[in-house]
């Protein structure tokens, strides 16, 4: 019984030490998962078909490319032009590394169910965007719209709008393929997808920027998505966040972030109790009692730790 003591001891000690944990990373995960949009191609694939198979190649280059690089593309030849498989990511210039992979793999997973057997899909959330079709794009700008958002108005403010638009021009001459800044109650940023050259992207936040100026106004924020680009802002009166700007789909990550460790946490003490359950039922009833009953309350009081912290970190 002496291993047994020791590993429930080493269990209460993990589970204690997960609650604040699950609060940080739940924390860091929302401010980069939140959902912008997404669309899918008209064109179909059929299941098991030699593009499923390319496509899942390519998905999974995507995810680990993340975990070292902000942007990649990638091409996965087949038989024919209908069967290739060409995708890119790109996290926002600003993240962390594991920030980005995590990015990218929570869309990647997203992207699936938002676009089933669809030839193409593309899926932007906070902290990155991708994009896969079987009809060639790397390489080519598009300066289409895909989402146009304004805030609510603020008013006829003369400075507040010199001060905005000084921001934004300001993110126009920056230079790079990311680009953020502010002055006093104003935030801007901008970016580019990797596969542009440098002046196609000037040129598409050239682009964003203008329709920014001119479609939002006196609006407290403004997002403005181009396929090839973006350029948002924000004053004090509408910062970048997923209530603020009134998203409609964010997915319950972190509710299902805890469920996820609350499923582990289960596996685990599933396994322990399986390994001493045939050593406990040899040396009598009593034993194997108390090994389920404690098994039971440390399995209850670790779900009863996720809700409370899962609600700490929404309410706090």
């Amino acid at each position: 019984m002496a291993s047994l003591r020791n590993t429930l001891s080493l269990v209460f000690c993990l589970l204690a030490a997960t609650g604040p944990w699950l609060c940080s990373a739940t924390s860091a995960t929302s401010a980069t998962d939140t959902f912008v949009y997404g669309g899918c191609s008209q064109q179909k694939f059929s299941p098991a078909s030699p593009y499923e198979s390319n496509l899942n190649s390519l998905l999974t280059s995507l995810v680990n490319s993340a975990t070292y690089s902000s942007y990649n593309n990638f091409t996965i030849m087949g038989s024919s032009s209908s069967d290739t498989a060409r995708g890119l990511f790109q996290c926002r210039g600003d993240l962390s590394m594991p920030d980005c992979a995590t990015c990218v793999a929570r869309a990647v997973s997203q992207v699936g169910p938002l676009c089933p057997y669809t030839c193409g899909g593309a899926l932007q959330l906070a902290g990155c965007y991708i994009k896969y079709d079987n009809v060639s794009f790397l390489g080519q700008e598009d300066k289409t719209v895909v989402l146009k958002k304004c805030g609510p108005s603020e008013g006829y403010n003369t400075e507040g709008i010199s001060r905005r638009d000084a921001v934004l021009t300001e993110l126009l001459g920056g230079g790079g393929y990311f680009r953020a800044g502010g002055s006093s109650d104003v935030q801007g940023m901008g970016q580019c997808v990797g596969d542009l050259t440098v002046s196609e992207c000037q040129d598409c936040l050239g682009t964003a920027i203008g329709r920014l100026k001119n479609d939002c106004g006196t609006a407290v924020f403004g997002d403005m998505f181009l396929t090839k680009c973006y350029a948002r802002y924000s004053t004090d009166g509408g910062k970048y966040n997923a209530k603020s700007h009134n998203y409609k789909t964010n997915y319950g990550g972190e509710r299902t972030f805890a469920i996820i460790i609350g499923l582990l946490a289960a596996v685990v003490l599933l396994i322990i109790f399986l390994l001493f359950l045939r050593g406990v039922c040899s040396r009598g009833g009593n034993q194997l009692f108390f090994l389920a009953l404690s098994s039971i309350l440390i399995l209850f009081n670790f779900f009863h730790n996720i809700e409370n912290t899962h609600k700490h970190c929404i309410l706090g």
